[in-house]
């Protein structure tokens, strides 16, 4: 039986497709693909992802287990509301998720996490946060809806109550101001600006309903994945997982190595590649005929392989575009394979479209 989310009926009643996505009922699209991503990179579209998980974490050595969970360093959050992006890690290195945490106050932070990661994550970090007595509550009476594009933020201050509006609306990016259960953040997943909010279901359906007859489109996650790869931003289970550390990922901005006593899980394993990573992460630009998509080859003229990690066509650029894990001794012409025919290709520094300006 797959799961539902407050919008459920919504999505129904505005005939979207719907897919399994991470056990999960949830709209691939509405009526274009096409028309949803548009609509982000110009106006303002708004995306339920109530699947993905709110964490929170109280105590009083919350902020010091936190600097040993993630790889990313919470000292660096000092002002109430700021967040920051961070890999969780396995001793090993491998990525167990990729998440936003939230300082709140000493003895509160949020954490948001992927949808198809949450049991094992919460599994993990109630493990780990025992020996710091850290309480780990899994917030499922709220749920997150994310607004994006360059209208967004002044259309949702107009639904928010006054005082929360005004706090929102000077919010700074990876920051977050909240009243009561209403929670509002400056992050995206989109390479817009915008919101993601957090609030009790009932409220979120109330909002997702003003938001629509604010004249904000509905998107599915067809436009949020365009969106998000036109942006150069990993997706959890294609550009990473377990099998790959963060250094070849894309991520080694991501790993706070100072300060050097900062044991977080996995530095061990990960300060081998900190030099240099046999592997690196690309962003690739198809120059002849076809679609890339993930897990297709990519080699070099000179010397060098690798495998494109996701990829589709650009509504933005109207091209192909992928991300990819290579060597990082290539050299020479790139090419991609397509359907059996090698292609070629040129690789190019992510991301591709950030703010509606096409970067490459």
């Amino acid at each position: 039986m797959l799961k539902h989310t407050a919008l459920h009926s919504e999505h129904q009643r505005l005939g979207a497709r719907l897919v399994d996505f991470a056990g999960w009922d949830m709209p691939i699209q509405y009526q274009s693909q096409l028309d949803e991503h548009h609509a982000v990179r110009s106006a303002a579209g708004m995306f339920d992802v109530a699947h993905m998980s709110a964490v929170d974490l109280h105590g009083a050595r919350t902020r010091d287990f936190l600097r040993q969970l993630l790889a990313n360093d919470v000292a660096k959050l000092k002002v109430p509301g700021k967040a920051l992006y961070s890999c969780m890690l396995r001793e090993d290195g491998g990525i167990l998720d990729d998440l936003i945490v939230y300082f709140l106050s000493e003895d509160w932070f949020r954490l948001v996490v992927n949808a198809g990661t949450t049991d094992k994550d919460l599994a993990w970090i109630k493990a780990k946060a025992a020996d710091f007595g850290v309480s780990v509550t899994y917030r499922d009476d709220l749920g997150i809806l994310a607004v994006q594009g360059p209208q967004a933020r002044a259309i949702v201050a107009r639904h928010l109550p006054s005082q929360l509006a005004e706090a929102s609306l000077a919010l700074l990016a990876f920051q977050a101001a909240y009243e009561g259960e209403l929670f509002v953040g400056r992050t995206g997943y989109t390479g817009e600006d915008g919101f993601e909010l957090i609030l009790p279901h009932a409220d979120l359906v109330a909002l997702w309903s003003k938001l629509l007859a604010d004249g904000v489109k509905p998107c599915g996650l067809g436009a949020r994945d365009t969106l998000r790869l036109e942006a150069g931003m990993n997706l959890y289970g294609l550009d990473m997982d377990e099998s790959v550390h963060p250094l070849e990922a894309g991520l080694g901005w991501t790993v706070a190595w100072a300060p050097e006593d900062r044991d977080f899980i996995g530095r061990k394993a990960i300060e081998a590649y900190r030099a240099a990573s046999p592997k690196v992460f690309v962003g690739i630009l198809l120059e002849g005929r076809g679609v890339m998509r993930s897990h297709m080859k990519v080699r070099f003229a000179e010397g060098g392989v690798g495998e494109t990690t996701s990829g589709g066509f650009s509504p933005t650029m109207k091209q192909s575009i992928a991300l990819a894990r290579v060597d990082a001794q290539h050299a020479g012409a790139c090419e991609v394979e397509i359907r059996g025919q090698w292609v070629a290709a040129r690789i190019v520094k992510a991301p591709f479209v950030r703010h509606g300006k096409v970067l490459i």
